[in-house]
């Protein structure tokens, strides 16, 4: 089977950041390799899992009778002797990385042929992201196309070691190659292979050891040309060295990952030689592929309406076996290229056109990230994404992290944002969890989803049912908006791809090539693609838990007891103004989820708290000068980022629009909308259900209401937080000199355009120059070096918020951003802030009052 790999795989264009750490196989919790060290050069350091711990995957290469061997990534040098007489090791010269969306590519230069042209060498490594594709989007394996250029043949060796499979070097490992017979029938469509597959010697299920699974085989494959050896690192990288090829041969003792450090390798000669010309040489390319799958059944095990449950992955009702799996994601590489281009284009016009080349780096470094915390599970007729809380505690399905997290669905593909809520709808449907508010997570630590059935979850109980009711109402949004998954062209490859041969029948969600239809409904969730009527089927399952959530916050948002925020490193606080807000909004959020299911009277009931409690949030809330939002109601002196005023945007409350949004008046109610001129705020097509809107609902359905939150409360913060604004971004509050990423772009996007690019240039400076060596944190100083704030974030998925820009672009029908366009006219002189005089006005008042003491 031909490839174009040169087209397909070195597709990252030039990026214009320089992080200190870069993904390389991220798919999951437990497939994630990364660069570290990524602004030096590849062979100074082994790559790495998440953590920091070291992973055994090296690659050299070598140009016969030149008498060099060029190290390209990790350190196989160290096995290599000084001074020896057959080769020598020499660095070559590094071109640097690039990266996009789904891929990260290596290129370097290969200087001493015996042509005197350097051989161009490219290792591109791509995760694709398949927004059209759940099934490919699941399968827990990843590329490494290695891409040579230039006149003079090259080499290539590849070795990865039993660190993949275990956390703890000790284990016993396991291997085997695997060498198919490709049918006859297929043969055309089919490229030979050949899979090195290991795994521990005594698998322990659903156990981890510093967060590495302790259960699966790895699978690593290569064309069947290719040459293979499992033996010794050392004495493998010193016969390639010497020899320049690998023996076909398998140590067949098995040992300890570090005992006698056993590798599994391929080697691969790229032809590339041609006859020399007067002025050169006639260059020629040539290509391979490889692939990386880390394979698990079960997955997890989840407490699922019918008992203690385990998952299978998702792939397995594709597949009738791991070797199929592998077989398919091999020849699949032209169809994954294309999809995970597809995103990236879409990705990168949209992220330049939303801020800046900086801003479209930053969503592309994101994106795996996001993924690479997930596991997919369940079959097609009832999908599910179960998901890791990486390195702050390990918990399942945290809910205050897919919260951070759920910009980054609402933008690539809202359905999955659905398959996310699921398993904690089910299970909290299913009467396990004692409490009247929303759990905090699924189980103490992944991949054990096994509940707190004795209500003993972390206590933020406002911060988690304000945040289920707004990605539940944001969900159902985005179904009533019909919106689309995130993709450049609307056309999949289907003239390139394999059919599956799956055992069972899924046309009714998948078609044959593992595409998505469009516009089915799950069969359990009845979580349906597209529509006002799927909105409404999706939200009435789980009416009686959005209602009771709702019922808590009635009670306890307005003036919040002393309680945990998602930001809980930060410690309890009382009356906290920004968890206040989500909680209020999360009441208006149910006046919305009650109206589309048809409840009228409870939707105006709820509407009417809400419209009640936001104005005694901005009494207490807000600073005597009304300049700032306070940190909490009664900490005079003091202010906060309010990023949860970006779900007042978000779920178009900030959009001008009636007060009902009952279909049996919504086409009165467009009429009426563009005999007023408010044909720019709204879409008309069809029988679009009108979204949105403020107010007190006492008003009839032709009154236009007035936003939930008003416009001052937007510029207010704008202006603050241009005023105080740090070396590498909007502290969090008035406490530390500490930021989350995540909630700065919650924060940006609901900002004026001049204090967005401001927020952003920080962002960006911050990702150019941070000393934290770990994939991307999104907790660090915005000032200093910009590292760790003694607390070590990770890795983790919360960077999902830094898609707040691109998601809020697409909510509404687009409206949603237009409604904040009032901020973008140029600032004038009042509205500078002067931040010291704030304050001290705020607590000076407080002290004549007699509500604190000396100043």
């Amino acid at each position: 089977m031909k490839f174009d790999f040169l087209v397909l795989a070195a597709v990252a264009s030039a990026s214009t950041l320089t992080p200190n750490v870069l993904p390389l196989f991220v798919r999951n919790p437990y497939l994630s390799t990364w660069l570290g060290s990524a602004r030096k050069a590849p062979w100074e350091d082994w790559p790495m899992f998440w953590t920091g711990s070291h992973l055994g995957f090296s690659v050299m290469a070598s140009i016969p009778n030149s008498g060099k061997i060029y190290p390209l990534i990790g350190r196989p040098h160290d096995s290599l002797r000084r001074g020896h007489k057959l080769y020598t090791i020499t660095f070559p010269e590094y071109l640097g990385p690039t990266f996009d969306a789904s891929t990260t590519n290596l290129t370097y230069l290969l200087h001493g042929s015996s042509l005197d042209e350097p051989v161009k060498i490219t290792l591109s490594f791509l995760s694709p992201i398949t927004p059209s594709s759940t099934l490919r989007q699941s399968i827990p394996a990843a590329y490494l196309t290695i891409i040579a250029e230039g006149c003079s043949n090259v080499t290539i060796y590849t070795d990865a070691n039993g660190e993949w499979v275990s956390g703890n070097r000790a284990n016993e490992i396991k291997w085997d190659l695997h060498e198919p017979k490709v049918p006859e029938e297929s043969a055309e469509k089919t490229t030979p292979i050949k899979t090195w597959k290991w795994s521990r010697q005594t698998e322990q299920h659903l156990t981890e050891y510093y967060d590495h699974a302790e259960w699966g085989t790895m699978h690593f494959t290569g064309p069947a040309d290719a040459q293979h050896e499992a033996g010794t690192s050392g004495l493998l990288r010193q016969h390639f060295a010497e020899k320049g090829y690998l023996r076909n041969q398998i140590d067949r003792d098995f040992r300890r990952i570090m005992q006698e450090e056993p590798v599994f390798a391929f080697a691969k000669t790229f032809k590339l030689a041609g006859e020399s010309k007067k002025k050169g040489c006639s260059k020629t390319e040539d290509s391979a592929v490889f692939t990386f799958a880390l394979i698990q059944d079960p997955v997890v095990q989840f407490a699922s309406a019918r008992g203690l449950t385990l998952m299978k992955p998702f792939w397995a009702s594709h597949f009738a076996s791991p070797d199929e799996l592998v077989r398919y994601h091999y020849n699949d590489f032209k169809t994954a290229s294309w999809l995970a281009r597809n995103y990236s284009d879409s990705l990168a016009r949209d992220g330049f056109e939303s801020g800046s080349e900086s801003y479209q780096d930053i969503a592309a470094l994101s994106a795996r990230q996001v993924l690479g915390a997930t596991q997919f599970s369940g079959t097609p007729d009832d999908p599910i994404i179960f998901l890791k809380e990486i390195s702050s505690n390990g918990n399942f399905q945290t809910v205050d992290v897919i919260f951070p997290a759920f910009p980054f669905f609402l933008y690539t593909n809202p359905k999955w944002l659905g398959y996310l809520l699921e398993p904690l709808l089910e299970h909290q449907l299913s009467g396990q969890y004692p409490n009247d508010y929303s759990m905090h997570d699924l189980g103490a630590h992944f991949p054990n989803a096994t509940g707190h059935s004795d209500g003993n979850d972390e206590y933020m109980p406002v911060e988690e049912c304000g945040n289920m009711l707004i990605m539940g109402l944001a969900l159902a949004n985005a179904f009533r908006y019909d919106t689309e998954p995130a993709f450049v062209q609307a056309a999949a490859p289907h003239a390139v791809a394999n059919a599956i041969s799956s055992a069972k029948d899924w046309s009714r969600s998948v078609d044959k090539y593992g595409f998505d239809l469009r516009g089915h409904r799950d069969r359990k969730t009845n979580l349906q693609t597209t529509g006002s009527k799927a909105a409404e089927r999706w939200l009435a399952r789980s009416y009686s838990l959005w209602k009771q959530w709702t019922g808590y916050l009635v009670r306890e948002s307005l003036i919040p007891h002393n309680q945990l925020c998602t930001d809980d490193f930060a410690g309890w606080l009382a009356n906290q103004t920004n968890l206040a807000l989500k909680g209020i909004i999360g009441i208006k959020a149910m006046s919305e989820i009650a109206d589309i299911v048809g409840h009228e009277d409870e939707a105006k009931h709820y509407r009417k708290i809400a419209a009640t409690y936001i104005d005694k949030w901005q009494e207490y809330g807000i600073s005597r000068d009304q300049t700032h939002a306070k940190l909490a109601y009664t900490w005079y002196g003091s202010w906060t980022t309010i990023y949860n005023l970006y779900a007042d945007s978000l779920l178009c409350f900030h959009v001008p629009s009636s007060s009902s949004s009952s279909s049996s008046s919504t086409k009165v109610h467009q009429d009426k909308r563009r005999k007023r001129g408010f044909g720019r705020w709204f879409g008309t097509a069809g029988d679009q259900k009108p979204i949105g809107g403020g107010g007190d609902g006492d008003h009839d359905g032709g009154d236009i209401e007035k936003p939930f939150i008003p416009d001052k409360v937007y510029q207010m913060q704008s202006d603050w937080y241009s005023a105080v604004l740090q070396k590498y971004g909007l502290p969090l509050d008035s406490r530390h000199l500490y930021t989350k990423s995540d909630w700065e772009f919650f924060a940006a996007a609901v900002t004026g355009k001049k204090t967005r690019m401001e927020m952003l240039e920080a962002i960006s400076l911050w990702v150019n120059e941070t000393v934290t060596d770990r994939p991307l944190t999104d907790l660090y100083e915005t000032e200093g070096n910009g590292g760790y704030p003694g607390i070590y974030f990770m890795a983790r998925p919360v960077v999902g918020g830094h898609f707040a820009f691109l998601a809020l672009e697409r909510a509404c029908g687009g409206k949603a951003v237009e409604a904040l366009r009032f901020m973008d006219e140029e600032p004038t002189g009042k509205n500078a802030v002067d931040v010291d005089e704030a304050l001290k006005a705020d607590m000076l008042e407080a002290k004549q009052k007699g509500w604190v003491g000396d100043l």
